[in-house]
């Protein structure tokens, strides 16, 4: 190979053809964040649905039959193919870019992580059309999952989850061995930036659970196919051992779907009230412990099922003290804004939002680890308020922030503020007057996963005031989907560094190059963009420098080797889908599962045989 001049450098690769062979992490990352929007909006019209089915007594717009369809599905969406892939689009385009590296380490396996979470999303989503969708709730309790073997809905559950798994579990790997391994010169542990270590903390959060809750669910399978009889207490088998395989990694998931938005929250709120983060590195340990922590606190999902005083006791205190090092970070969060020149834009506004309602729902979480509460609370909408809080409130108000955060550096171009403003307070009001209601609700009584209730039980304003809120929610979101749509197609140039942040991501160009850098960045101190660009002056007080020259990213260095575009990890994927569709309708559904692991292999083995780089001319 020659090395190229920039005179001789074409047009990148472009077309629908460019998106399914690319191996770029950015273009990877903004696949994941486009389907999880479109996800994002599926379940959010499924959340419409039931709170119209609840919005007044004895509601008929959906059967018992359908609603137990819905109330499933939109949790399986909202959790693993909206929140999830969320956060994994924004470790996708920016860690990367955070570390001083030019791509992920295994950029091919990057491409097959998306493409088989798109496989399983769709599989999971046209169940609806072949028999109906998943039933039995997102936790797929035993034995309503095991039960009805001629019905193939939670087949579609138990091997769609499992593919997702697989999807996850290359992720990870790929994004520890890229944090690692590809740090720019410089670049210690200790001076990464906060996104990127609570990336790597979900990274092994996931590596380490998802195994546990794969047994589970291939013993589902089992179970209403092949006759066995592990969660069958009438054969031997014991239902409550599928809440221990859930719980196990079903807790450590709620880490993983609030812990990168701790992250965007901890980038978001320094650059913008312009200081560092206080007490950075507590906010760093405290992710580490809550990753530990996480790991010991699933039973209080369990205290219900007869665990004894002694496991209730032990649940409990775990519970309580995990609850310590997530309040590290919140007064961590709220040191850095006391004194700051805060700049109350949108991603400002969203990650002060995330603030104020994850600490409402982490309060109602702490109520939960005092079992006779927990015991009155179990199953009602006292504990669909508090997810909500910690999973909407929370993580969805995070990736906002981040969205409007770093939507300049993936377009080039600045989220309208005026519509943003809206979109933030609309959904502010909306998240609230939909699911603080619940709260009351659940303490009256009223009972998770009916679909319906009668008159005279108390109920009926506070599920009117939740459905009008909902649906102020989804205009707020509307808004949103507007903004970024009117934005991307016209919306003011932004340049490579608007809101003068502090790590490396901004000293590149918006968008940036298929090669990241340039020059690839030396590391010398925490936020070191940030002192390339200030020293102090004689008061010791920051000033900007005079000799701040930006360097020169928009030209590749000749030579440059980058991963190669591949359709192999598309088609080893779609042979998954392939495999799985057919273990849905055994016996003869094995023809497929046949075929697909012949496409299967013929990705793996094309992929193992063609040439790993190419030359960027």
């Amino acid at each position: 190979m020659t090395s190229a001049t920039p005179a001789t450098i074409p047009a990148a690769r472009t077309g629908i053809w460019g998106w399914m062979t690319t191996t770029d992490h950015k273009k990877i990352g903004l696949l994941y964040g486009v389907t999880a929007i479109v996800f994002f909006v599926v379940g959010g019209v499924e959340a419409l649905f039931i709170r119209a089915q609840l919005a007044l007594p004895n509601g008929e717009v959906l059967s018992a039959d359908a609603y137990n369809q819905m109330f499933t599905m939109h949790a399986t969406t909202m959790v693993f193919l909206v929140v999830m892939p969320l956060a994994t689009a924004f470790i996708n385009y920016f860690l990367p870019l955070q570390i001083g590296a030019r791509d992920v380490a295994f950029p091919r396996l990057n491409a097959f992580s998306y493409w088989l979470f798109l496989f399983a999303g769709l599989f999971l989503t046209i169940s609806f059309f072949v028999g109906g969708s998943p039933d039995a709730g997102w936790f797929g309790y035993a034995p309503l999952s095991t039960q009805l073997d001629e019905v193939v809905r939670m087949d579609y559950w138990a091997l769609g989850l499992n593919t997702l798994g697989v999807a996850s579990i290359v992720s990870s790997v790929n994004f520890i061995t890229t944090t690692l391994t590809m740090r720019a010169p410089g670049m210690s542990l200790m001076r990464m930036p906060v996104f990127s270590w609570m990336s790597t903390i979900v990274s092994f959060l996931l590596l380490f659970s998802l195994p546990m809750v794969a047994v589970g669910l291939f013993q589902v399978y089992f179970d209403r196919n092949l006759g066995t009889l592990f969660f069958d207490a009438a054969g031997g088998g014991d239902p409550v051992l599928w809440q221990h395989l859930f719980w196990l990694f079903g807790h450590p998931e709620v880490y993983v779907l609030i812990l990168p938005a701790m992250g965007i929250v901890s980038e978001v709120l320094p650059t913008f009230s312009r200081k560092p983060l206080f007490g950075r590195n507590f906010v760093i340990f405290s992710g580490i412990a809550i990753g530990f922590m996480g790991f010991g606190v699933w039973a209080h999902h369990m205290f219900t099922t007869g665990l004894g005083p002694v496991a209730e006791a032990a649940f409990a205190l775990t519970t309580m003290f995990i609850a310590v090092p997530t309040g590290v970070k919140i007064f961590n969060w709220l040191g850095t804004i006391w004194g700051g020149r805060l700049q109350l834009n949108s991603s400002a506004l969203f990650a002060i939002g995330f603030i104020f309602l994850f600490v409402i729902g982490g309060l109602s979480g702490v109520t939960h680890s005092i079992s006779p509460a927990d015991s009155q609370q179990h199953d009602s909408y006292y504990v669909v308020a508090h997810f909500h809080y910690v999973l909407f409130g929370g993580a969805i108000f995070g990736v906002f922030s981040g969205i409007y955060y770093w939507f300049p550096k993936v377009t080039g171009r600045l989220l309208g503020e005026r519509l943003g403003k809206w979109n933030f307070w609309l959904m502010f009001i909306g998240m609230n007057l939909t699911f603080a209601p619940m709260h009351m609700l659940g303490l009256n009584g009223m009972p998770r996963r009916t679909y319906r209730y009668g008159e005279g039980l108390g109920f009926d304003m506070w599920n009117l005031v939740a459905t009008v809120g909902s649906f102020v929610l989804a205009f707020g979101v509307l808004l949103f989907l507007m903004n970024a749509w009117r934005s991307y197609r016209r919306g003011e140039a932004a340049g490579d560094d608007p809101w003068d942040a502090r790590t490396l991501e901004w000293s590149t160009t918006s968008p940036p190059p298929v090669y990241n850098f340039a020059h690839i960045p030396e590391v010398t101190a925490e936020d070191d963009f940030w002192h390339r660009k200030y020293g102090v002056d004689e008061q010791g007080r920051a000033a900007r420098r005079d000799d701040y020259v930006p360097v020169d990213q928009s030209t590749p260095p000749p030579g440059l080797h980058l991963p190669s575009p591949s359709y192999y990890p598309i088609l080893g994927s779609f042979g998954i889908f392939m495999m799985i569709t057919g273990l849905v309708y055994v016996p003869w559904g094995l023809l497929a599962t046949g075929a697909g692991a012949v496409v299967t292999l013929w990705g793996m083995f094309g992929w193992s045989m063609e040439d790993l780089v190419r030359e960027h001319h």
